[in-house]
């Protein structure tokens, strides 16, 4: 028993890949099941299922009452037998004791093997899904086990099943039952049947994927993918940016030979990629963009609400190149930069331009130097009208001509744009700081009401208050606000009582205590040789005639009040400089600094802890 009991348990632990304890539990509640059923036991009594993973035994613990007499073996148990399991066990009492019936293996085994399958069942779909959910964005592996028009089954690991719908396909791709395929984990959806996951090979993330898998420097973080623009199957357009100095994120992800970029492009069906360096102007971000059409010129326009539109501008020849087959290459190149993009080739951008100049009188005022240059525009405009060809001259006046007036023009919305921002920025300051952060639907308006201002991007007080003083009128042309709602929402903010703001807390300045200043510790003189000591004895010392002078000098001098020691010998050692001895001056001074110094060599022996003198060799020169 004990041999088949292990053997079976350790098959399952392999085949449902399902931690031991989860098995434990479904096979004790099983057996508990199996116990109810048997004895018919009540649903509000306890019953505990004990398995013996090594001996394979089982055994049932049912909660029973201590009485004298038995008369429901069910519930109730003699004083005798509860105190085999609890020998404090008294009359009345309730305990657990074993309550395991005859044969009960075989019953368990025949009344339980559908709850434990069922158990097992749900805890391998809960395995599942804890598992795959952590997975959600990675490239997973699988095997396709049915495929139809609709949608494709693929066998994963745990012995789970991804399904791929139709619209997360790229497109032109056919797969055959058996046939391996990598896609990016999208979603795990909870289902009565169990994890729901769904796999896609068409979503932009798996593009991010594979370029993190087949570039090592996007892996490591020394280039990061800034933004992806795909449709799945025809092209992709990936901005990159290096963020250390020296690296080539382009030549990065393409690789020695287009090797890298070249297997991504065979796992994507032979998808077109485009790998453009992102910048942070966003005039020369959209110049790339657009690659591979030649971009003339980018002229931006900003909205106050936060449109934000780009024309450019192209030669003629590069208008095709630069929308792209059903204006492909333009969309994608929008979705990358995050800008709405108007194309227009050279003369029409110059046709436009020279409607501005010739509907502003002030243009020629404020450029004169277009003057003669004018008549010369309309004429080359003219000659392209009528199908003739441009001299090279003439499209670079055209280019010229056109850069000026948009050029002009985007400065002077700039400016505009600038001082709306000047103007709510000052709008901003007279209204409450609190006012920001009240939500709209704190202010108490009819919930129609503030779901339409929420659609509209007023989501706080402050931004409708902000909204009422600068123009009342955009209010006013939204669907269904009219003067008495306009009324309604102003006695609703005056109304309402904006709570203080929060003192700020001063920041406390500690002084941080002096540093001690450090100890200056003056170094020994290195003395070379040392010079003998006289012994001390009570013997006098005898004086040279130069110091007994001296001597005398200082005991005649009479100190004057604060005078130091320094001083009286100072002043002593002058009155004696014209008695001084022959020989003494400081010429022989300078003889004797000049006088060559003898060293003494040193060696350190670290066996004997002592320092011995250098023997200087024979051949060696003085």
């Amino acid at each position: 028993m004990k041999k088949e009991f292990a053997l079976a348990f350790n098959e399952v632990l392999d085949d449902k890949q399902l931690p031991r304890d989860v098995i434990v539990g479904a096979l004790e509640a099983a057996l508990v099941s199996a116990y109810r059923k048997t004895v018919n036991a009540s649903t509000a009594q306890q019953i505990e299922a004990r398995i013996n993973e090594t001996t394979g035994e089982m055994q049932i613990y049912a909660e029973k009452e201590v009485v004298e007499e038995v008369q429901d073996q069910r519930t109730e148990v003699t004083l005798e037998d509860a105190r085999k399991e609890n020998p404090e066990a008294q009359l009345d009492d309730i305990v657990m004791v074993e309550s395991t019936p005859e044969d009960f293996g075989r019953v368990a085994a025949q009344a339980a093997r559908q709850m434990i399958q069922q158990r097992i069942r749900e805890a391998e779909r809960l395995a599942q899904k804890d598992h795959f959910s952590t997975l959600e964005g990675e490239i997973v592996n699988g095997v396709v086990q049915a495929a139809n028009p609709h949608m494709i089954t693929i066998g994963l690991d745990r012995k789970a099943e991804g399904k791929m719908p139709r619209s997360q396909q790229i497109p032109g791709e056919r797969f055959r039952v058996h046939d391996r395929v990598r896609a990016l984990l999208l979603e795990v959806k909870d289902t009565t049947r169990g994890p729901e996951i769904i796999l896609t090979r068409a979503h932009k993330d798996f593009l991010r994927r594979l370029l993190e898998d087949e570039v090592p420097e996007i892996y490591q973080g020394l280039v990061e993918i800034r933004s992806i623009a795909r449709e799945p199957g025809y092209r992709s357009k990936v901005a990159v940016s290096a963020l250390q100095a020296g690296i080539d994120p382009v030549g990065a992800c393409v690789g020695m030979r287009g090797v890298r970029i070249q297997a991504i492009v065979r796992e994507l069906h032979d998808e077109k990629i485009d790998v453009i360096e992102w910048n942070s102007d966003p005039s020369q971000f959209i110049a790339k963009a657009l690659s591979p059409a030649r971009v003339t010129g980018v002229y931006l326009e900003e909205e106050s609400g936060g449109g934000k539109t780009a024309t450019v501008v192209v030669p003629e020849d590069q208008l095709s190149l630069a929308i792209g087959r059903d204006g492909q290459n333009a969309r994608l190149a929008a979705k990358l930069t995050a800008w709405r993009i108007d194309i227009k080739s050279l003369p029409e951008a110059a046709a436009d331009a020279l409607a501005k100049a010739q509907a502003d009188a002030s243009f020629l005022e404020q450029n004169p130097e277009w003057a003669e240059q004018l008549p010369l525009v309309e004429t080359a405009l003219a000659k392209k009208a009528e199908g003739r060809p441009l001299t090279p001259e003439e499209f670079t006046l055209l280019g010229r001509f056109v850069d000026r007036i948009e050029s002009g023009a985007q400065s002077q919305r700039e400016a505009i744009l600038d001082a709306e921002r000047q103007k709510r920025a000052a709008v901003e300051a007279t209204l409450p700081e609190t006012a920001f952060d009240i939500p709209l639907d704190d202010l108490g308006l009819a919930p129609s009401l503030a779901i339409k201002l929420s659609g509209e991007g007023y989501s706080t007080i402050g931004e409708l208050m902000t909204q009422l003083k600068l123009d009342s009128d955009v209010l006013l042309a939204m669907e269904g606000i009219g003067p008495e709602t306009l009324k309604a929402i102003q006695a609703a903010i005056d109304g309402f009582a904006f709570p203080a703001p929060a003192p700020k807390a001063e920041p406390v300045v500690v002084e941080a205590e002096p540093e001690p200043e450090p100890e200056v510790v003056e170094a020994a003189p290195v003395v070379e040789e040392a010079a003998p000591v006289a012994e001390l004895t009570d013997e006098p010392v005898q004086l040279s005639q130069e110091d007994e002078d001296l001597l005398a000098a200082m005991q005649a001098e009479r100190p004057a009040p604060g005078q130091s020691l320094e001083e009286i010998f100072a002043k002593s050692s002058a009155k004696l400089g014209s008695k001084a001895k022959p020989g003494s001056g400081p010429a022989q001074d300078d003889k004797k600094k000049k006088k060559k110094k003898k060293f003494r060599e040193l060696d350190y022996d670290p066996d004997t802890d002592t320092t011995i003198p250098r023997m200087r060799d024979e051949w060696e020169e003085d």
